[in-house]
């Protein structure tokens, strides 16, 4: 009787346990592309050359420099006090982590991850990488990167999911790719086994790989062959022309919807706007299909603050039912491609604080209490 007595105490207790974990919040990162801080760099003068036209230099991040008149705008020199009010921001607004996109220590694109790892106060945002295939060299050369980032997943300030399992995205694989870098999927897929003991070595846990991919057909073959947790993707768009937003959140969803539909999980990507007409009206070096003015029409209108609000909680409430319990937005600083959260010049913060009614509770403090999803 005793023993009947103590399990049905232990389940009494379970319960409420096992409710709390279920309304666990959903954590949400938003995408860090950071051509920003390097001037004189090719990525920098590029998204230069991008906003600085008059219809786009309201785009500018709010630390950027935009002179009257026709005058180029300026990006100056790295400062860590931006990138530390980037972090405070972002933590207000709820965001738990940034999905770095990850280059090699060198390159001017890696600047900005050095800002944030400099920060005193990094820890109140958490990071994790996206890395394109490209960036992990080939059987034959693979890159620096593998070697790295091991380390970094083990990382304190590394963000984690699925019971603390370093979460990994590994973008913009091919067919093609896949042949010529690996010898085909068997490559890759020993390759990435390699990966995941490199990180446990590094004292990870074993690391949830998700394959960025928004074609299905890709993420039906990839995802269990190559021995991935799960599927998501970098941007989500249908190419439509002069479209309302709602468009584009609606794009999104039945592709999340679509993807769950193959049985794999998911890490929905919302999409806080797709507008390419700054690299359209000056390419970008590494855009080399685009035209000058070819296709200035393939875009959605801006997102009023209520409807990011709305297909963000969207985005929360389905990644709530899927086992990582995550959710990625496009983008924090995509400016010249027309998806981002952080204020733009001299200081508009409409979205963050779109960000903040999706996933705050009102309060009137700084801090913020996060809705059960």
């Amino acid at each position: 009787m005793a023993l009947t007595r103590r399990a049905l105490l232990a389940s009494l207790l379970a319960a409420p346990l096992a409710a709390r974990a279920q309304a666990a919040p959903v954590a949400v990162g938003a995408i860090r592309w950071d051509a920003w801080y390097a001037p004189a760099s090719v990525p920098t003068e590029a998204v230069v050359r991008s906003l600085s036209p008059g219809p786009w230099r309201a785009r500018a991040p709010f630390f950027a420099e935009v002179p009257p008149g026709d005058a180029p705008i300026r990006f100056p020199p790295p400062s860590q006090a931006v990138m530390d009010r980037q972090i405070a921001m972002a933590e207000a607004a709820g965001l738990d982590y940034w999905a770095f996109l990850a280059y090699p220590r060198g390159s001017s694109m890696s600047e900005g991850f050095r800002l944030y790892r400099a920060s005193a106060a990094r820890a109140r945002v958490k990071f994790c990488f996206i890395t394109e295939l490209v960036r992990w060299g080939r059987a034959e050369a693979p890159s620096d990167i593998l070697a790295s980032h091991p380390a970094l997943l083990a990382d304190p300030d590394y963000q984690t999911v699925a019971g603390g399992r370093p979460l990994y995205f590994l973008a913009f694989l091919s067919d093609e790719m896949l042949v010529e870098n690996w010898g085909g999927i068997d490559g890759l897929r020993r390759a990435l086994a390699d990966f995941r003991r490199r990180v446990r070595a590094a004292g990870a846990r074993d690391p949830y790989i998700v394959i960025m991919t928004p074609v299905p057909d890709q993420a039906r073959r990839w995802v269990p062959l190559l021995g991935a947790d799960g599927v998501s993707a970098y941007a989500l768009q249908a190419g439509a022309r002069a479209a309302p937003y709602a468009a584009l959140a609606s794009h999104a969803e039945r592709a999340w919807a679509a993807q769950e539909t193959l049985g794999l999980p998911v890490i929905p990507t919302a999409m806080s706007g797709w507008d390419r007409r700054p690299r359209v009206q000056n390419p970008v070096p590494w855009e080399s299909w685009q035209r000058p003015g070819e296709g200035m029409d393939l875009r959605y209108a801006a997102p009023t603050p209520s409807e990011l609000a709305a297909h963000i909680g969207r985005a929360v409430a389905f990644a709530a039912r899927q086992p990582a319990r995550a959710a990625l937005i496009y983008a924090w600083n995509e400016n010249d491609e027309g998806g981002w959260l952080l204020p733009t010049h001299p200081f508009d913060d409409q979205r963050l604080r779109a960000l903040r009614q999706a996933l705050c509770q009102p309060q009137p403090a700084a801090a913020c209490v996060r809705r059960a999803a």
